[in-house]
């Protein structure tokens, strides 16, 4: 699964940056697309705001046909404290674009990507594919001064013979 993730991660980022190439991050010195996975990240208490941040919070695997069919719930949480020179005022709709950038970069098609293995460099094409849904909004709920957002996306892949 650890390469569908990979995978998932990877397309979704490409595309984020594209459609908004000036959203970026810096994280230990580098700037990159603001798009982080959480578990690969370095523990911290701060949340990022103008960032996509990518949690994986279900897994389930089908286990009938030739390869077992696996299910990852992918969480995408994103917030904003709207621009200071507004006084924050425009988060709804800084929220309201960073809503549009994933719709977008989710509902472009392909929806699919061919699975690669990034345990080594340069990365290898596995012999499936990684797809997904729709991507699916809950409501912007309110911290404080920040507007946050939580979408949730359906990951599928093929498990391949010796794959973990």
């Amino acid at each position: 699964m650890q390469n569908a993730k990979d995978t998932f991660y990877t397309t979704l980022r490409d595309r984020l940056a594209a459609v908004n190439p000036a959203r970026t991050i810096v994280v230990r010195g580098v700037t990159r697309p603001a798009v982080l996975v959480e578990e690969n990240e370095l523990p911290s208490d701060a949340v990022p705001v103008d960032a996509f941040r990518l949690r994986w919070v279900g897994l389930k695997a089908d286990p009938n046909g030739a390869q077992p069919l696996v299910t990852m719930s992918c969480e995408i949480r994103y917030a904003t404290d709207g621009n200071s020179g507004n006084g924050g005022m425009d988060r709804g709709r800084l929220l309201a674009g960073m809503d549009a950038e994933l719709a977008s970069a989710v509902s472009e098609h392909p929806r699919s990507a061919v699975k690669m293995s990034y345990s080594a460099a340069p990365p290898v094409a596995m012999g499936t594919n990684v797809f997904w849904g729709d991507v699916a909004f809950s409501a912007a709920a309110t911290t404080g001064e920040r507007l946050e957002r939580v979408a949730t996306v359906e990951v599928f892949c093929y498990q391949e013979a010796g794959e973990l």
